[in-house]
């Protein structure tokens, strides 16, 4: 597949897609967080109650996180298909990759900023951004 490059322009068309996606994905780590948790306790209870369990007690839980893991998979496809780099899910951190004066950089972007309106180099990171002047 061939790199995609992004205009400011065509970050920001893209942006409402991708912020959907993104909180789609905060939503599914957030749901699994708290069905791991209740397999844990539930698992935690039994063993030190001493209880005998019959059957597979834990196969609801399990298969509902399997399906969340593969939602979630899903979700991180769509934004590889897209070339739009996921860097932190919780903070809802992006980057574009674009090209400015012949050179490589990223168009950076953190839930919670109305536009992308930063970029920084590609191995700068998030402290190397600085504030876009124009497209």
């Amino acid at each position: 597949m061939d790199k995609i490059y992004y205009t400011l322009a065509e970050a920001n068309a893209i942006l409402p897609i991708v912020k959907r996606e993104l909180e789609k994905l905060q939503e599914i780590k957030r749901q699994f967080r708290l069905k791991y948790e209740e397999l844990h306790q539930l698992k935690s209870y039994h063993r030190n109650h001493g209880i005998a369990v019959q059957g597979d007690p834990y196969f609801t839980l399990e298969c509902e996180m399997d399906f969340m893991q593969v939602e979630g998979n899903a979700v991180l496809q769509s934004f590889e298909l897209k070339g739009v780099q996921l860097k932190d899910v919780d903070t809802g951190l992006l980057d574009f990759p674009a090209l400015m004066d012949g050179r490589e950089v990223l168009l950076c972007w953190r839930q919670g900023e109305e536009r992308v309106e930063h970029y920084h180099g590609l191995y700068d990171g998030f402290a190397g951004r600085k504030k876009l002047t124009g497209e």
